[in-house]
């Protein structure tokens, strides 16, 4: 489906903090001062509860199971690696459209759910190592005469809004002006193939992680992916641009994932080969 980055193996289950509801509002306010000169001096503040912002639209990275709780890879991974770093974190699905704007206010601490690694966010952002590889795919229905990025002239494309798909389409600026129009944007991936299945559009661009499980769960046969696509990123975790603390002892704890087997363990739970 996609290289891994990692090659790892057991997964123990004790998880240091559930991911089934929202940030408490008054942590924050009450630990940035004191988190702010912790992480100054290279530590982290043991006693804050840091918050993950995510898309809980985003499966398998983070989505709502059954019962509505916040479950996938991403956030496996990342209550691992918190317990790695001795540090507590929770997930706050956030408006992934303002997700910048939710990090740089003290919303949240990490942007964690398929974060595409982008020259344009590297200038805002602080990054982790990247952990796992994607492209961004160009789908359409299986019965679409559409076969190419040349078979879109005229026709109308959807994709994700402040996504990396949506920036990546439009830096090809000569494939944007064929286009009938702009790409038009929805706040979710779901979103964008409930547009190309109700054929209000002729193709979309999306994340290759999330369209691989979202087409596995609702019939690859009713859908076509191009040989074309809009190129290959690596997914990472963003930080603010003085969270070098963070960044730090994230990165360590991603490798010890990487080299006692956690990370290929969560990885066969939700991409089996």
């Amino acid at each position: 489906m996609k290289k891994r980055l990692f090659t790892l193996t057991a997964l123990t289950m004790l998880l240091l903090v559930g991911c089934s509801g929202g940030a408490k509002p008054e942590n924050k306010a009450a630990n940035n001062a004191n988190n702010a000169k912790q992480e100054a001096a290279g530590e982290l503040d043991k006693s804050k509860t840091y918050v993950m912002g995510m898309d809980d639209t985003f499966a398998p990275m983070g989505f709502r199971d059954e019962k509505g709780n916040i479950v996938g890879f991403d956030v496996d991974l990342a209550q691992k690696a918190a317990e790695e770093m001795g540090i507590k974190i929770e997930c706050q699905p956030i408006d992934w459209t303002v997700k910048e704007s939710e990090l740089e206010s003290g919303n949240v601490d990490f942007l964690w759910n398929g974060f595409s690694i982008t020259p344009e966010r590297q200038k805002k952002l602080l990054f982790s190592d990247p952990y796992m590889d994607n492209r961004q795919i160009i789908i359409t229905m299986k019965d679409s005469p559409v076969n190419s990025k040349a078979d879109l002239a005229g026709k109308r494309i959807t994709v994700q809004g402040e996504s990396s798909a949506l920036e990546a389409v439009m830096k090809d600026e000569a494939f944007v002006k064929t286009l009938a129009e702009p790409p038009v944007e929805y706040a979710t991936n779901n979103e964008c193939f409930k547009d190309i299945e109700a054929k209000r559009c002729d193709a979309i661009v999306v994340d290759e992680v999330l369209a691989r499980y979202y087409m596995k769960q609702n019939g690859e046969e009713n859908y076509k992916v191009l040989d074309d696509n809009f190129g290959e990123e690596q997914f990472a975790v963003g930080m603010r641009k003085d969270d070098v603390a963070l960044q730090e002892a994230l990165n360590k704890a991603l490798k010890t994932l990487k080299d006692n087997g956690t990370y290929d363990e969560i990885y066969s739970k939700y991409f089996a080969d």
